[in-house]
């Protein structure tokens, strides 16, 4: 049993990032000491989708036609996915024990027009978690930042300003993402943190490596590794508006796609298979490095699938010979589970009163409450709004083993 001082809230954390892959879960026992939030991380576990309901998912993105018949149909399916991957957190991390479970769900279309995020969907209803955990369930935690005139992404910016701000005294730091699409957090010495999508990730390599191999990535970078950057393509990518857009800025797949890619292939000299993974992973590691450039970052901190690809990340430290690469492993959160964190940490702010959103680096007009509450098998009981500001975040060590 692991011990814990002081009296917190366990909170379960669900989130399918834009690759599709499956769903991340986590689980953590959350206390506030004053400013400080202290996040006492329970263990992490990916419980994949269904293939059948995978492949729904992908088939339903843009630019392919989805009609309201398909959507409910993947919003009970995704509902009922995270219901059971919540139940398995519950049980197999927190013991059996748990207080509420946050949910970011799996994002279908973030609704994008000239720089200004109109909307966003996430799919996988919290009532079938609710109903499965007998939890309460704080979820669709974009949108409210999305009507206050942000873009609801990139939420990680929450989490990385509180993490990583007494690090940053040394000069900026970035956390960077790479999932479907890559994003940044920069969190400077002095002055406001800004945070926003730099563009593909894993998004478009992915698409090439299924269309050669038929598997859902280039695993270990293999084909990337064996191949060269053609510049023509490279050339032709970076040409895309969105790389030169000021952030506030946010993508998704609804942009960065196979009929997308297929266009800018349009016109060049046929590229073999290990030249176009090449070509997509360095367009991926130019456009970061370029960001992180701009910003005079000292160190960058890795999560997510992209930093378990060794071609990306020779890539990267290429275009970035000055600055240190680290995961954020070196710092106590998985990289392969770092965004399930990031969703319990923002189920605890809205749970305990406290603003969720980074204004600054979403573009909102103001802090404001994230999501939205479905009870549990009782009467719904919320504690007493946290009554300090929240301006840090230290990652404790187990004590103990369960």
């Amino acid at each position: 049993m692991t011990v814990f001082s002081g009296t917190g809230v366990r909170v379960i954390g669900l989130i399918s990032g834009t690759s599709i892959d499956g769903i991340d879960v986590a689980a953590a026992e959350l206390r506030a000491e004053g400013d400080t939030v202290v996040l006492s991380p329970l263990g992490q576990l990916e419980v994949p989708y269904p293939e059948a309901l995978r492949e729904a998912l992908l088939a339903a993105l843009p630019p392919n036609p989805c009609d309201a018949e398909q959507l409910t149909k993947l919003d009970t399916l995704v509902g009922q996915a995270f219901a059971e991957a919540a139940a398995r957190g519950v049980e197999e991390l927190a013991g059996g024990d748990a207080h509420v479970v946050a949910s970011l769900g799996q994002t279908v279309f973030h609704w994008v027009e000239d720089g200004t995020a109109r909307g966003t969907l996430q799919v996988g209803n919290p009532a079938w978690i609710a109903e499965r955990t007998g939890l309460p369930v704080v979820a669709d935690l974009r949108v409210r930042d999305v009507a206050a005139g942000g873009h609801g992404a990139p939420l990680a910016s929450t989490l990385d300003a509180l993490w990583l701000r007494e690090m940053a005294a040394s000069g900026p730091v970035a956390a960077l993402n790479i999932g479907g699409i890559a994003n940044i957090t920069v969190v400077p010495s002095h002055g406001d943190v800004l945070a926003y999508d730099t563009g593909p990730g894993n998004a478009l390599m992915d698409i090439a490596a299924h269309r050669v191999t038929g598997l859902r990535a280039d695993i270990d970078g293999a084909l990337a590794l064996r191949g060269d950057v053609r510049p023509d393509l490279l050339a032709k990518l970076l040409l895309d508006p969105y790389y030169a857009a000021a952030p506030p800025k946010s993508t998704g797949k609804e942009l960065f796609h196979g009929t997308y890619l297929d266009a800018v292939l349009d016109g060049l000299p046929p590229i073999g298979a290990e030249d176009l993974l090449a070509t997509l992973t360095e367009l991926t590691a130019v456009t970061i490095a370029a960001e992180c450039r701009r910003h005079s970052i000292a160190t960058v901190i890795v999560s997510g699938g992209g930093a378990d690809n060794p071609a990306l990340m020779a890539a990267l430290a290429r275009n970035l010979p000055a600055t240190a690469l680290k995961t954020s492993d070196d710092h106590g959160l998985p990289r392969a589970g770092k965004e399930a964190y990031l969703t319990i940490l923002l189920g605890w702010l809205t749970w305990s009163g406290v603003p969720g959103n980074l204004p600054s680096a979403t573009g909102a007009r103001g802090d404001r409450l994230l999501g939205s509450i479905t009870p549990g098998a009782g009467p719904l009981r919320l504690p007493a709004p946290h009554s300090s500001t929240v301006t840090r975040l230290r990652v404790a060590a187990k004590t103990g083993e369960r």
